[in-house]
């Protein structure tokens, strides 16, 4: 798990991890990433999970989220465009 790698290093120290983070991947390695920066997690992620008061509120594949997608779901309103996990 990385949690919120954005936050709190220098630049180059982030640029770094997200070059390396595919690496760790192609390994057969899982990694967990949270992470505001919703650029930056699209470009490495394969799967998105958008969380709202601790429930998915978003799920897919980066090509099927857009960034106002993800947005909406994280503040709690969701785009026509998304694909909303069902209310439980």
């Amino acid at each position: 798990m990385i949690d919120e790698v954005s936050l709190g290093l220098a630049p180059i120290v982030i640029e770094r991890i997200y070059e390396f983070l595919p690496s760790i991947v192609a390994q057969g390695i899982s990694v967990l990433l949270v992470e505001q920066d919703v650029s930056q997690a699209l470009a490495v992620a394969t799967r998105v999970h958008c969380l709202l008061e601790g429930k998915t509120s978003l799920t897919g594949t980066p090509d099927q989220l857009s960034a106002d997608a993800i947005e909406s779901a994280y503040f709690g309103t969701i785009h026509s465009a998304a694909t909303p996990e069902a209310s439980a």
